[in-house]
């Protein structure tokens, strides 16, 4: 979410941000809508205050015994009374306006990230293990997909077809046991080496919790939910639950990162992706993966951007899987992102690399929709964090890419 105070403060700035994500500016907008609010709410407040001077009155004009002058002063009040309700309204609904525009605008880019319209316009950072940029790793005419070579070892997508319908597969076998190892091995290797904290969090997750994380309102449709008078939503990734272990919170100094992980579950409803990787365990409705995220301050998210990338690439490393480290363009980064590198792996079946990873820095995007600050001893106020995020790794995606 976006701070109205730096809107008014650099509107120039941030119509130009919005302009790199292919919008049109809005600062003049948000900024008399802003100005209006004010003086409603200066209004309401003096219409508050003179009820309440009034009220006053009423009783010093009773103790005179000045009737008539008390009856005038009750039948003042008793408009306010009848007029504040109706203020009171338009002020809400003139915040609740400008909030509803503010929180569906994305995430500004960082200055270093490329302008683009979509993934063409990536740029590509390195690759590993051959850096030669048109240089493609080793690729022959008889490589399989993941699908047929899995089928006889245990990767089931008939037995799923009837039991639950498109994009869901049964792991049995070796394949069950492989993805399994695959998954231990991720969250072992960010527990033990890279010091994650370890969580095993909730899947369902109240609207406030994927609101804070920038999936609701704007992206609804890609998630599933219970059928409740306020319904729960089964998380799209593991970012929800463990980003918002800090929602609503003022964490004292020092503020070293905070870095959890996580292995479960995902569940996306796959909303526009009709006929993109109909086969195979690319696109499902339902995944694992290792989710990687860190708190911290603001002056230490670009170190912890490239650290917590490098802990992704090193699984991929020991995997022996070669991969691209991609820095995204503004058309195709996420949300709530200001800077995104995805790593894609290499598939020999598909003869090209397709993403196994995506690690976003937000900035203080959904620490203002979480409302997560820190406060410095001996200095008055306080501060949003920086969250970030990451994939380390899509358990599904690297079975692909093993098999």
């Amino acid at each position: 979410m976006h701070d109205i105070k730096t809107i008014r403060e650099n509107p120039d700035a941030f119509d130009a941000g919005l302009k790199r994500r292919g919008l049109e500016a809005i600062s003049k907008h948000i900024i008399r809508q802003h100005v209006q609010l004010r003086l409603f709410q200066s209004r309401d407040q003096e219409k508050l205050a003179l009820r309440n001077d009034l009220s006053k009155q009423i009783g010093a004009a009773k103790a005179r015994k000045q009737e008539i002058e008390a009856d005038r002063l009750m039948a003042e009040v008793t408009k306010l009374k009848e007029d504040l309700p109706k203020h009171e309204a338009e002020t809400a609904a003139t915040a609740f306006a400008i909030e509803a525009e503010l929180v569906a605008l994305p995430n500004l880019p960082a200055a270093d990230v490329p302008d683009g319209k979509d993934e063409t316009h990536n740029h590509e950072e390195h690759r590993w293990p051959v850096n030669d940029k048109a240089i493609d790793p080793p690729h022959t005419a008889w490589a399989k997909e993941h699908f047929d070579i899995g089928a006889p070892l245990g990767l089931d997508f008939e037995s799923a077809q009837s039991v639950s319908g498109a994009r869901f597969v049964y792991l049995r076998k070796g394949i069950a046991r492989l993805s399994r190892a695959l998954g231990q091995f991720m969250l072992d290797t960010h527990t033990e080496q890279f010091g994650y904290e370890e969580v095993n969090p909730p899947v369902l997750v109240r609207d406030e919790a994927l609101f804070g994380t920038g999936q609701l309102p704007k992206f609804a449709e890609d998630l599933f939910k219970t059928n409740e008078e306020k319904p729960r939503f089964l998380i799209p990734t593991a970012e929800v639950p463990l980003t918002n272990l800090v929602r609503d919170q003022i964490i004292a100094e020092p503020v070293t990162p905070l870095r959890f992980t996580a292995l479960t579950q995902c569940f996306r409803s796959e909303a526009g992706a009709a006929g993109k990787d109909t086969r195979g365990l690319i696109r499902q409705h339902q995944f694992e993966k290792v989710e990687l995220v860190s708190i911290c301050r603001p002056e230490d998210s670009d170190d912890e951007h490239e650290r917590m990338t490098s802990h992704a690439e090193h699984i991929l490393e020991a995997l022996e899987l070669p991969y691209r480290r991609m820095l995204l363009c503004t058309g195709d980064m996420g949300f709530s992102a200001r800077k995104t590198y995805d790593l894609e792996v290499w598939l020999p079946g598909q003869g090209r690399y397709r993403e196994i990873s995506s690690i976003s820095n937000c900035g203080d995007f959904q620490a203002r929709r979480m409302n997560t600050r820190y406060k410095t001893a001996g200095e008055k106020g306080t501060t949003f964090v920086h969250t970030l995020n990451g994939s380390g790794l899509a358990v599904g995606r690297a079975l692909v890419a093993v098999l």
